[in-house]
């Protein structure tokens, strides 16, 4: 298996800083995505999990902070605050709010990983350990049921979409009827609709979803996922 890469979301107003962020942060092998204000954070974190987020303070709408304030309500993903304020004041009230750590605007690079990773070392680790499918276009994690692109961010996929890629990879290698699978999915699901989704997974996941390497037809019998292990 290969190794799980951590998800950063930066959250910023500056098009320019995120981008450039984003850029840096996967050139050091972190899967990123970005948000321009609290509101596009909030949408990012209903459908995905983040190892660690990157805030701005000073946002339209919504400060970082409120922002902050209000995500430790629910969610105890690590944070580090970004600023142009460099007052002892400031400093303090994002760490009071929650936040793991705090860097003044201008700051190096090499500075932000070197804080993300120890971060990163000193954030408990779940008891199940992730296990990713390599399906050499894209990583399927079957720990968290995501799936990313290799050259960074997440693939979207609808909930009947993740729950048959799971089925799938649960079982990897394994050949599974349609029925099994329209069985395990519930719902309105049946054999033909199986096939349906299959068609649409493919394209996720395949370099050519006419001649499939990873998600195959097995005649007669059903599907069967396959990693670059197989």
């Amino acid at each position: 298996m290969c190794q799980n890469k951590k998800h950063i979301l930066v959250v910023d107003d500056d098009t320019r800083l995120r981008a450039l962020l984003q850029r840096f942060l996967r050139e050091k092998g972190f899967m990123v995505s970005g948000a321009k204000d609290a509101a596009d954070a909030r949408l990012l974190l209903q459908d995905y999990r983040f190892d660690l987020l990157i805030l701005d303070v000073m946002m339209p709408d919504e400060s970082g902070l409120d922002f902050l304030e209000s995500l430790r309500l629910e969610n105890d993903t690590p944070v580090i605050m970004l600023t142009a304020m460099g007052e002892t004041g400031d400093r303090i009230a994002g760490l009071e709010k929650g936040a793991d750590d705090y860097i003044a605007k201008p700051f190096e690079p090499q500075e932000l990983v070197l804080r993300i990773q120890n971060i990163l070392k000193r954030t408990p680790r779940p008891e199940t350990l992730s296990q990713t499918l390599d399906l050499d276009l894209c990583l399927y994690d079957t720990l968290k049921k995501e799936l990313y692109h290799k050259k960074g961010g997440l693939i979207h996929l609808t909930p009947v979409e993740q729950a048959l890629l799971y089925a799938l990879a649960e079982k990897a290698g394994q050949t599974l009827s349609r029925e099994s699978l329209a069985e395990t999915l519930g719902g309105d699901q049946s054999p033909r609709s199986i096939d349906v989704q299959i068609t649409r997974l493919r394209k996720k996941i395949e370099y050519d979803p006419k001649n499939p390497r990873f998600l195959q037809t097995v005649r007669g019998k059903g599907y069967r996922l396959l990693s670059k292990e197989n």
